[in-house]
This record gives structure tokens, sequence and C-alpha cells, in this order.
């Protein structure tokens, strides 16, 4: 029987014989200071893995002593899988982290250093309502102070600006003093200098226009860091806080006591960094320290500065240069060049325009080549090259497009293998329609905005209702009008125009009533004689579930409002006999686990006040929400926040609310 050591060599010896020269030479160097720059599609992953079972093969290091950080928990997730392939079970007792999710343990562990523990994470619906609460208190003479159009308007910037204070370690004096160099350095700019004579103006003369607005447009920045305190203060009023608070609660920790860095620092004897191009500056700055311990540190980076996605984020390709200027005399630098995901020739086509972003390395680091080569022996045969086709109109491209697949299908092409990539969803349900035109099957995975989605909107429309009626009786009458449309009910449209007739005519005479009473009146009163019909009994039917889910309203909890309305007003009968039940079970589920989530932040929530959160939510809606993130937050609170950061820290809170 083999022994653990001989099954894990094994196991890597079969995994190291199909790795090529560079990825070996990655993997052999577990000493000092490493930096491989991985183009896409050359096997970062794999050799991440394949390291982690060199060093615990040739070392006496345990897997407590790696630590891997990720920047995504996907990432995360890849490198464990992949790990597990690779040394079984030992593959849980590496440390492999997102940023923030290390953090969170770092947190954790030392509770008492941090005293945050009676603090919540902030979700994006609650971090509005404070912007708006920060905008509403700003002093009369604040530049950023609207008093007409969008008084909210600066609530994007005043995020965005925060944000990027967080990520990249910014204190507020240290941005104004900034200011402060670039306000007097402006009377030296040529931009505001005129070089030769304009009209009226001579050489030598300041544009004074000019000047006037970059002092305007800068003093409205200042006011803007001025603000980043107080938003600070309201989230700690609200015992809340953002993920980006985290890292730079760490660091001031780490910073602050030595000691507490130093036990991180002995415990981590390998430190490897996955997606290095994407780290912040406070990010890059929790690895130094880490690290700083050691002159010839044993970290690993990984990281490709032409794959740079989340700048928009705080990310900055500058630290892979900055980590190459550090230990410039001792570090290996490897570059993966052989891609296993493109033909040649995608390849060569890219690179004609990735060489035209002069901020990559290999215009900054001398020797260094990323020509990427193709190295699938399976797409060998691949040998036509990508075409830029123009068109007249979208709608001419969009038919074109059509018509190309449908004569691959007609050529017996796989659908599954066939592709249409587009940048915005709009694009997507427009080319659809096209294809159904044509009777052409269509599959698409996009994010689905649940507050548009026809079926919700319904829903929502019920609630809406209830909390009318609730707040004033005989209130909601037009909600009601269309209520009693919704094919929930079947209900005849002559049999609805009956009653709203019959309602309006009352509302001229002496006896004026409303749709809901009417509906009750006639749903309870006996007939009058053997050719009374009576109302609808689709109608009668409607009527009595209605009063007592207006009863509920008062008497149960939201959760359980919902779950009568899902049981009693005709949802579930409704999906159980829909064609697309599965799609509608769906919505159904991530709509409910939104209500879920909502009451457990705030056990004392009340139908108004959800009203009042899907009509913020409407009015700031700006990206829809994918039914797998929702499917995340199911049964998560407060109580579960170490297994929420587990699973989801690799980009903030991920805007769960603006992704709704």
């Amino acid at each position: 029987m083999q022994s653990y050591k001989e099954t894990l060599q094994n196991k890597f010896a079969e995994a190291y014989n199909k790795l090529n020269p560079q990825q070996r030479i990655a993997v052999d160097t577990i000493e000092g200071p490493v930096m491989v720059i991985a183009g896409p599609g050359t096997g970062k992953t794999q050799i991440l893995a394949a390291r982690i079972g060199k060093i615990l093969l040739d070392t006496d290091a345990l897997p407590e002593n790696i630590l891997c950080l990720t920047y995504t928990d996907a990432g995360a997730i890849a490198m464990r899988r992949r790990l597990q392939q690779f040394i079984g079970a030992d593959a849980y007792k590496v440390n492999i982290y997102t940023f923030h999710a290390f953090c969170n343990d770092v947190i954790q562990d030392n509770l008492s250093l941090f005293e945050k523990n009676s603090l919540d994470p902030i979700s994006e619906l609650e971090s509005i309502q404070l912007f708006k609460k920060l905008v509403d208190q700003f002093e009369k003479d604040n530049p950023l102070k609207r008093y007409r159009g969008d008084v909210y308007y600066e609530i994007g910037n005043l995020r965005n600006l925060f944000s990027t204070m967080k990520k990249e370690g910014w204190a507020p004096q240290m941005i104004e003093e900034k200011i402060d160099e670039y306000l007097n350095s402006l009377l030296t700019r040529e931009e505001y200098i005129y070089q030769r004579k304009y009209k009226q103006f001579n050489a030598g003369d300041i544009k004074q226009e000019k000047l006037d607005e970059e002092k305007q447009r800068i003093e409205k920045l200042r006011a803007a860091v001025k603000q980043f305190e107080k938003y600070q203060q309201l989230m700690r009023q609200q015992s809340r806080y953002d993920f980006d608070d985290m890292i730079n609660w760490v660091i001031q920790v780490f910073e602050e006591n030595k000691n507490v860095l130093a036990n991180y620092q002995e415990r981590f004897q390998y430190i490897l960094v996955d997606e290095f191009q994407d780290t912040s500056g406070t990010q890059n700055r929790l690895v130094q320290l880490l690290i700083n311990f050691w002159d010839m540190p044993n970290v690993f980076v990984v990281g490709d500065d032409d794959q740079s996605i989340y700048r928009f984020q705080g990310a900055n390709v500058e630290n892979m240069l900055e980590f190459a200027t550090q230990f410039s005399n001792d570090l290996k630098t490897v570059v993966l060049t052989n891609n296993y995901r493109s033909t040649q020739k995608i390849l060569d086509y890219s690179k004609t325009l990735i060489n035209r972003n002069k901020e990559r390395l290999v215009a900054q680091i001398p020797g260094l080549s990323k020509d990427l080569i193709s190295s699938n022996s399976r797409l060998s045969a691949l040998t036509h090259a990508p075409r830029i086709v123009e068109y007249n109109s979208v709608s001419d491209e969009m038919a074109d497009i059509c018509k190309q697949v449908h004569e691959l299908l007609q050529q017996d092409v796989a659908p599954g293998k066939i592709a249409v990539i587009y940048k915005e969803n709009k694009y997507g349900e427009a080319l659809s329609a096209y294809f159904r035109l044509k009777g052409v099957p269509v599959y698409s995975k996009r994010d689905v905005n649940l507050l548009v989605q026809p079926f919700t909107k319904k829903l929502i429309q019920l609630l809406r209702y209830l909390n009318l009626e609730h707040d004033i009786p005989y209130g909601g009458d037009e909600t009601l009008f269309e209520i009693l449309h919704y094919d929930f009910y079947e209900i005849p449209p002559i049999e609805i125009a009956k009653i709203t007739v019959e309602v309006n005519s009352k509302k001229f005479g002496n006896d004026p009533t409303s749709i809901r009473r009417l509906l009750h009146e006639r749903s309870t009163t006996p007939a009058r004689d053997l050719f009374d019909k009576g109302i609808h009994p689709n109608l009668q039917k409607l009527s009595g579930i209605l009063e007592q889910l207006i009863a509920d309203v008062s008497n149960v909890t939201l959760q359980q409002l919902f779950e009568n309305i899902i049981q009693k007003a005709g949802v579930l009968t409704y999906i159980m006999k829909h064609a697309d039940k599965i799609a509608l079970m769906q919505l159904l589920t991530a709509l409910f686990d939104f209500i879920k989530d909502e009451t457990s932040r705030n056990p004392f929530l009340n139908l108004q006040g959800l009203i009042d959160i899907i009509d913020l939510m409407e009015s700031n809606l700006e990206e829809p929400l994918s039914l797998d993130q929702l499917a995340e937050f199911v049964g998560r609170s407060r109580r579960q926040i170490d297994r929420l950061f587990q699973d989801q820290l690799g980009t903030s809170p991920h805007r769960y609310y603006m992704e709704l």
C-alpha cells in the first residue's frame, strides 16, 4: 500500500510531466521571490497547484504554512478544486483565500484588537440610503449641493471616490495636500497659459476662464473628500461597514501591533498571489506587510498586465512593475508564452491590438517578451483567420448573423458549437428576436432584472395593493383594476368591464363605491332570484382571497404574508400549469430570498418598509440581478457572515442590491 508521500509524488510526477519548460521553471523555483507573467490560456492555475505540491514534497513546510491569495471567489474555488485533484484532502488545509476572506479570518482571530464584532456589512441599498442622508446634510455653501434637478446627482461620484480612497489607502488629509500642490502648480502649466497671441491676449497671459473652471472642479473634489469621515461616521452609527474597510483595518492592526503581524509572517512561510495585476493599493500593501520580514521572501506572484480587468475597482498594474523593481537583484521572472486556448491567427491578431498599449511591462522591463504561441495540438488544424465585417446598420448586422447561423445549421453543424458574443444584453435580446423569426432556437445565459420581469412585477403589484388598502381603505382601485386582469385568475375582461362601469356610474350618483367594495358586496349577497347568476365565480374567489390577505398584513410576518400570496392568491397553481414553470419558479425563489434577506437585516421591517425599499431600488436601478448571485443569498443572515465572506467576498459585497 502506498504511503501518502508516495501517492503525492506519483500525482506530482504525472502533472509535472505535462508541464512545458517555462512552467517547470516556475514550479521548481520555490525559494525567493518569483514573478510569473502568464498570458491568457497559458495554464497559470495548473502551475500554482503544481508549485504547492512541489513545496510540500521538497520542504518541511506543512499545508498550513502556505497562503494563496486570489482576487475573486471564483479564483479561490478553482484553485482549491485543482489542488484537491492533485494532493487530495490536504487541499483543505492549504490557506486559499480571497483578500477579503483572509482579512475576515484575521479579524475573527483577533476580535479584541478590532472591536468590530458588533458591526455588520452594509448592503448596497443601505449604502444608497446613507449617501442620501449625507447629501441632505450638506451645508448651503457646499459646492456639491444642488437645489434643482437631481439633488442626489453626486451620489455616484461620492461612492466611487470613497471606494477608491479605501482601496488605495488614501487618507483625506493626504488628498487635500495633493490638491493644494496641484492648485499651486496651475499657473506653471502650459495648458493655462497662452503660448502665442490670441485675439486680445498675448503670449504668456493666463487663460483665466479655463483656470477658474479647473479650480472650481478641484474645489468640488476637495468638498467631496471632506465628506469621507462624515460618511464613515454615518456607517458607524448604523453599525455597518463595507468590505473595503476590512483590508484597511487589518493593515492598521498589522502596522500598530508588530507581534500580531509577526505571528502571520512566521505562520505563512510560502505566499502565492494569483491575478496580481488586479490587486489594489491596499491589497498590495497587505502582501508587502506579510513578506517584509525577510530579505528574500518566498513569494510567488502570477499575473498578466494585459489582462487587468479591474482597474475600475482600484486595480493597478503598477504593482507588478514595483514588485519587479523591489526585488530586481533576486527576482526570478518567468514568462509563459505557450497558449493552449486559441489558434495562432487569433493570437497574432490580438497582438497587433495589445501592442498599441504603451504601458505594457514589455515596454518597461528590458529583455521581456510576450509573443504567445498556440500550443494546443487539437487546434492546429484550425487555420482560418478572424474576419472583420462592416454593416450599414445594426439591423443589417443582425440579419446577416442570423443568416450565417441558419446556414451553419443547414450544414449539420451542432447548435451547441455556435456562439454569438455581444457587448450588451439589449443587443442579445434584439438578436434573439431575429433568430425566433427564423425559427432558430437560442440559449442565452445572462443576468435577469427581477424588477422588470412581467411575472415578478405582478407579485410586487400585489404587495403594493395590499399596502395601499391597509393604509387607506378603498385606496387601491387603480391597482386592483390591473390585478383583475392578471392571468393568475382567468377572469374574462368583459366581466371586469361590467364591474368597472358599475363602479364608475355609482361615483356620479348618490351611492359612490369602489371596485373592492362592490366585489365584496356582490360576492357575499345571496342571489335575488333563480335568474340572478351573480358575479363571475373567479371574481368572487379573488375577492375572498384579497380580503384575507389584507387582514393578514397586520397579523403575520412579511415572510408569511408573501408565502400566503404564493399559496392562496393562485401564484403557485399558475406556475405549475405554466409551460415555463422552471424559469418562473426561479424568479419566485429569487424574490422570496430577497424578502427573507431584508427581513433578516431588519426584523421589524413591515410591508410599507418593503415597498419603500422597492421604490428606492427602482429609482436607483442601473444593473440587473443574476439569478445565480441571488441563489448565493439563500438562508444567509448576519449571523452567518463568516460563511458569506468565504463565499462572496471576491469583489466587495457584490452590489447585492444594485444587481437586483
